[in-house]
């Protein structure tokens, strides 16, 4: 069988793709990098793989914001992916481009979502004295941050945490939760149908959790 298709899209150092290459040649993830994509042409991320995996461009230099993800959807549709994956992609993507990829666009976001949506989310956990943090991957929907929650890894916040810290300890978890939830996706197990997560044909009411293995299981009954 071909291996499944996956773009990445990428903003900084890339150490979610990382993961990704890592868990590829590690036998893993079932799949395979057909492309990493950024809005930062000197994206540290660009470097983990061959230049012909390589796309960027400024978007600062595009008329507006229609004309930047209209090329980058162009650009990520040529290479044919079964799966895009927004892994540290910092950018906004309007409805267009959802729209084009929506069923198999899924994003990494630094918090127990519905949690602190946007930026600055490890400061924010900390500033509202939450006792856990964590890390969620979702299906890309046009509201930002707001598609249904696949799964979830939490880590506890130690007395003294600053943001710096909680992210730093977050960021092991944060990789093994891609990893996992993108194994599942690529074996067929995870679909978007609505706006609803479904497992292995079945609704998932509540979003998996990472243990402490780093495999994903089903929510407790409550």
């Amino acid at each position: 069988m071909n291996k499944k298709r996956i773009a990445i899209l990428v903003s900084g150092r890339g150490s979610n793709l990382q993961a990704l290459l890592d868990a590829i040649a590690g036998g893993r993830l079932d799949a395979e990098i057909v492309g990493v994509f950024s809005d930062k042409p000197k994206a540290a991320a660009l470097a983990r793989v061959p230049e012909p995996l390589r796309w960027s461009a400024d978007a600062r230099r595009f008329l507006d914001r229609a004309s930047f993800d209209a090329a980058l959807a162009d650009a990520v549709d040529a290479v044919r992916p079964d799966w895009v994956i927004c892994a540290g992609y910092m950018r906004i993507l309007g409805e267009a481009f959802i729209a084009r990829f929506r069923g198999r666009l899924l994003n990494i976001h630094p918090s127990l979502l519905p949690k602190y949506r946007g930026l600055h989310t490890h400061a924010r956990a900390l500033e509202a004295g939450d006792r856990e943090h964590g890390a969620s991957v979702h299906w890309v929907v046009p509201e930002l941050d707001a598609g249904a929650v696949i799964a979830q890894a939490a880590i506890p916040v130690l007395p003294g945490d600053q943001p710096d810290d909680l992210a730093l300890r977050l960021l092991p978890r944060e990789h093994a939760l891609l990893v996992a939830v993108a194994a599942w996706v690529v074996d067929g197990r995870l679909t978007e149908q609505g706006d609803e997560v479904f497992l292995d044909g079945q609704p998932l009411l509540k979003p998996l959790s990472l243990d402490s293995a780093g495999q994903l299981t089903l929510p407790t009954a409550t």
